[in-house]
């Protein structure tokens, strides 16, 4: 699909209210571990990176932004609290849908936020930053991938399920290869069997395009549920 009707593209707004867009069967399920899982999916069992972290000393944060119903992130903080680790963590979620399972009552370790991520920001700083199979269902994807490596610590981690095939430009001549490179030479590896995306530590990201707007009429991407595309017009050749 290319975007050669400029208007056809949808705004961030009109996006949010697309049936696509609000998809609650990808998310709403998965737990921390086992067979639907965080764990699974990301190649990378959450607790166990943020108890290391917490081994070596710190008081970790981590984010998961497109959160779904936050269980995962509710099983996550009942582990910690039963290790006695609780006021070592730090569990923010964020979605755009408020339909979260009831949280624990610990505002000050655990919290899920109800916030559009197209332009949802923060000043805090995380050991790790995580999107399972949200960045589908996001307009301006770029946009979303530059800030969160703004939200890392020093030595902290984004890992996204990101497809490629989601990213476009409006003249339609961006190849897979050419979208490795642009995502590589911002400090973002793309791992091509896993479909993950991901960033390691603090980076200040600035993309060489502009954000045309969104195509809710992808269809399925390789996770078999219909995603959004993302249009940009490339400022610069890599």
């Amino acid at each position: 699909m290319t975007a050669d009707k400029k208007h056809s593209l949808l705004t961030d707004e009109e996006l949010e209210w697309s049936d696509v867009a609000a998809n609650c069967r990808m998310n709403r399920e998965r737990e921390i571990t086992g067979t639907n899982s965080y764990t699974a999916d990301l190649k990378l069992n959450p607790l166990e990176f943020l108890q290391e972290r917490i081994s070596a000393g710190q008081t970790v944060r981590w984010l998961d932004l497109c959160c779904g119903s936050g269980r995962a992130l509710i099983q996550a903080h009942d582990y910690f609290q039963q290790q006695g680790l609780e006021s070592q963590i730090q569990i923010l979620g964020v979605d755009l849908v408020n339909l979260f399972l009831p949280a624990p009552d610990s505002s000050d370790t655990f919290r899920l936020q109800t916030a559009s991520l197209h332009d949802w920001t923060t000043e805090e700083r995380f050991d790790l930053i995580t999107c399972v199979h949200g960045l589908h269902y996001v307009g301006d994807k770029l946009s979303l991938l530059a800030r969160a490596a703004s939200w890392l610590t020093s030595e902290g981690l984004f890992l996204a399920h990101l497809d490629l095939e989601n990213l476009q430009t409006v003249e339609g001549t961006w190849s897979a290869a050419a979208k490795r490179e642009f995502l590589r030479r911002r400090f973002f590896k793309y791992h091509m069997r896993t479909h993950l995306v991901s960033c390691e530590g603090q980076h200040a990201v600035t993309f060489p395009c502009r954000y045309a707007g969104a195509s809710d009429q992808a269809g399925p991407n390789f996770t078999g549920q219909p995603a959004v595309n993302s249009f940009y017009t490339l400022q610069e050749t890599d």
